[in-house]
């Protein structure tokens, strides 16, 4: 089996393991072995392939998994969709109780209800967004 072939086999083994451990460790030292695979395919020796893969991954270890890690945990203030709709303060249109009413939210007008099943809330009223139900907003004073 040509040398290439190993090494792109070593690679997609260890692409598939960080699928399943997600620490971003396997897959830069996966990339390192694409590299080994393509000097292998160019014709360099077992040497200059070992090197190549032990230079990949020290590299890829120290340059691409910190700003992969840093990108994995994005702040809550970087939410989209209606994530970020979570904790923003509306008010109220249309009286709002435990089954009905409406709000504005950021300029529309969205369906909506209590989140606390006892509470009523009167137009006018200004009220925190809970969390989003489908196309409703649960919201509370």
């Amino acid at each position: 089996m040509p040398d290439w072939v190993v090494w792109l086999l070593v690679a997609v083994i260890l692409a598939v393991g960080e699928v399943f451990t997600l620490g971003f460790f396997l897959g830069p030292v996966a990339l390192a072995a694409a590299l080994a695979a393509v000097a292998a395919a160019v014709g360099f020796g077992t040497e200059v392939q070992i090197a190549t893969f032990a230079a990949g991954s020290l590299a890829s270890l120290l340059l691409l998994r910190p700003i992969a890690l840093r990108h994995a945990r994005t702040p809550a203030r970087l939410r989209t969709g209606t994530a970020a709709l979570v904790g923003g303060s509306a008010v109220v249109i249309e009286r709002v109780d435990r089954d009905r009413g409406s709000v504005r939210l950021r300029g529309e007008v969205w369906s909506a209800r209590a989140f606390d099943a006892d509470r009523v809330m009167e137009p006018g009223a200004h009220v925190e967004v809970m969390e989003i139900d489908g196309a409703t907003a649960v919201v509370a004073e």
